[in-house]
């Protein structure tokens, strides 16, 4: 239901699953199986696996941290979009890869939930993709020394503001790894 015209398919994007950002991350080995069990099923139907990673003066490009977890193998093929900011779209090549694959629609995984992937979620809905996030392929460090509430609570809360979220022509929504379709 995009508004984006002629852009009928879809394409799983993995956000920031970069040693340094999962690094302790809530729930991180099941969120990483879940990722790759969904990279499989896109690989075998043929729906482009776009590959998200993430560079700041904390994570520098080239750093042991900054690699992508061992447990996730991006191919050559796969598009790799570089970014600086949470929002994957901003000042990158993330459009330009989706158009050139006719997307309109992108099933979100990775990390942080309450940072680049909720980010992502709501600069792709604004740029009038529908955006489905993976409900147990999402992660996120424990914040609560700093005030946040409990990572769990953060996954959960996430899922359930995503499940209602739209706009003109455009859906949100959530689903679990079993339930993903392409």
């Amino acid at each position: 239901m995009t508004t984006l015209p002629d852009r009928p398919n879809s394409a799983l994007l993995v956000i920031d699953v970069q040693n340094g950002v999962v690094e302790g991350s809530h729930n991180r080995d099941d969120v990483i199986a879940n990722i790759n069990t969904l990279i499989d099923r896109a690989r075998a139907e043929d729906v482009p696996v776009i590959w998200i990673q993430h560079s700041d003066d904390q994570l520098k490009r080239g750093s042991e941290s900054w690699e992508f977890v061992p447990e996730l193998e991006r191919r050559d093929a796969e598009p790799l979009v570089h970014k600086n900011y949470g929002d994957s779209f901003e000042d990158t090549d993330l459009e330009s890869v989706l158009a050139a694959r006719g997307v309109g629609r992108v099933v979100v995984t990775g990390a942080q939930t309450d940072a680049c992937v909720r980010s992502t979620l709501h600069g792709a809905l604004v740029r009038g993709y529908d955006a489905t996030l993976v409900a147990d392929a999402h992660t996120t460090e424990d914040l609560t020394a700093y005030g946040a509430p409990a990572p769990e609570q953060v996954v959960a809360h996430t899922n359930l503001y995503w499940r209602f979220q739209s706009a003109p022509g455009r859906r949100g929504g959530t689903v679990e790894t079993a339930e993903v379709t392409f």
